[in-house]
């Protein structure tokens, strides 16, 4: 007797949603885990008008259990998509393995992760909760290059209600999105996906773009949003170390990644390190530009972050800038003092240029300990030694720290205004598009982790 599909699944609805004009193709519909179909939908189709392939675990079908049939469908799909350079979402809504008493979902598991993994930095990812992802799924929906979770999905690896819901996962920047509804978190996905190059080899996407919204201003928000093109920034892991801010835009219809020092009265933590490190080699992985604005008091240097292993992620985030063969602007808004300069705008960590706001401050030390340990004895016997100490910090910072100095000693490339800043980017993207280095040969970079 012929198999009957749920075509009403949810399933099967987030994959209508996903797809254009809700038209897509699927691959194994009749394939069983033991006498019921196999808990996931696996299908092609286009998103944006570009290839794509998506599978959905359907919860209405034994709970969306994963099992050796459903792993070879998912298996089978990451194969197509290697083949092919096509991007990959999974859609998770699975309370976990298909419990028959064997290993066989131990081997299910290994397959879906060893395909995972083959692709990663091959063709886009994206990972959809749309409901359950439990155990070794946890695992392989945050392989991928971006999570999204809806509001009332639950992630984890050891079941934790508290520790499991998307609120907690943004915070701890496990998702880089989240929806109101797993419908939602569709429509994320394909903006996301608009925004990204089809798999490594292929070129930023270009389309139509509106002028920005605003001028720059003198703030951080300001800056982003004259850089970027009227309404195409995402911002991704908003709720993930705030002292640090990532999202991908367009610039003059091409898709560009965008890391900023949000805080300027922040210093940057190891989660900040970290948030930004991640986003550089996503961003390098598939050849998207990155634009860095730094204004920031530096690394948070205290005992308590130093315990949790800040250097480790400082070290991490300055070999990512210095590996990433992308093109890589930074743009010095404020501060930049010693090791968040070497590490974000230095011309050794591989920034193809750099260019400083007039009133920049580009030093090895910050001017408050400068003044001390460069002209202790100008504050020999003052009256207000505090007034003194910010006077001479001024001066210091006017002069030895300007951008005009940086400038004159080749630290910077060029000095610019905040109203000539989207207008230098674009002309230097415009340059850097055919930019080709080529690393020297080895398996991969050993970074502490």
């Amino acid at each position: 007797m012929q198999m009957e599909k749920n075509l009403n699944s949810p399933a099967r609805q987030l994959l209508t949603a996903l797809f254009d004009d809700g038209a897509y193709q699927e691959i194994g519909s009749y394939l069983k885990e033991k006498d019921s179909p196999a808990g996931a939908v696996t299908a092609y189709g286009y998103v944006n008008g570009n290839p794509v392939y998506a599978f959905a675990q359907d919860k209405s079908l034994e709970n969306g259990a994963v099992g050796m049939a459903q792993a070879e469908k998912i298996s089978k799909l990451y194969k197509l998509a290697s083949k092919t350079g096509a991007p990959v979402i999974g859609i998770y809504d699975s309370y976990g393995a298909f419990m028959d008493g064997s290993a066989s979902s131990l081997n299910a598991y290994s397959m879906m992760l060893e395909q995972t993994a083959a692709l990663s930095g091959v063709v886009p990812q994206i990972s959809i909760i749309a409901g359950v992802c439990a155990g070794s799924a946890a695992v392989m929906a945050c392989a991928a290059d971006f999570v999204i979770m809806s509001e009332n999905a639950e992630l984890f690896f050891t079941p934790n209600i508290e520790q499991s819901s998307a609120e907690i996962c943004a915070k701890n920047g496990i998702s880089a999105l989240t929806a109101a509804s797993p419908e939602e978190a569709v429509t994320q996905a394909r903006k996301l996906i608009n925004l990204l190059p089809v798999n490594n080899m292929a070129c930023t996407p270009c389309m139509e773009y509106e002028m920005p919204v605003t001028a720059a201003g003198t703030d951080f928000a300001s800056y982003i949003s004259s850089i970027a093109d009227g309404d195409s920034i995402t911002e991704l892991y908003a709720d993930y170390a705030d002292a640090a801010y990532t999202a991908l835009a367009t610039v003059t219809g091409s898709t560009v990644g965008l890391i900023g020092t949000s805080k300027t009265d922040a210093k940057l933590t190891e989660a900040d390190c970290d948030k930004i490190t991640r986003f550089v080699r996503t961003c390098d992985a598939f050849s998207i530009p990155v634009i860095t604005l730094i204004d920031t008091l530096g690394f948070d240097g205290s005992a308590a972050s130093e315990t949790a292993g800040s250097v480790r992620a400082l070290t991490r985030l300055a070999g990512s800038y210095a590996e990433a063969t992308t093109p890589k602007i930074s743009v010095i808004t404020g501060k930049a003092v010693g090791a968040v300069f070497v590490a974000l705008a230095g011309k050794g960590c591989n920034a193809d240029f750099s260019y400083a706001f007039e009133n920049a401050c580009i030093a090895p030390l910050m001017p408050e300990a400068a003044v001390e340990f460069l002209w202790h004895d100008k504050l020999k016997g003052c009256d207000n030694l505090q007034a003194k100490r910010q006077e001479l910090a001024k001066e210091y910072t006017d002069t030895i720290a300007s951008a005009e100095a940086a400038a004159q000693i080749g630290t910077v490339d060029e000095i610019i205004t905040p109203a000539e800043l989207r207008n230098a980017i674009s002309k230097t993207l415009s340059m850097l598009e055919g930019k080709r280095v080529t690393n020297l040969p080895k398996k991969h970079t050993n970074f502490p982790f």
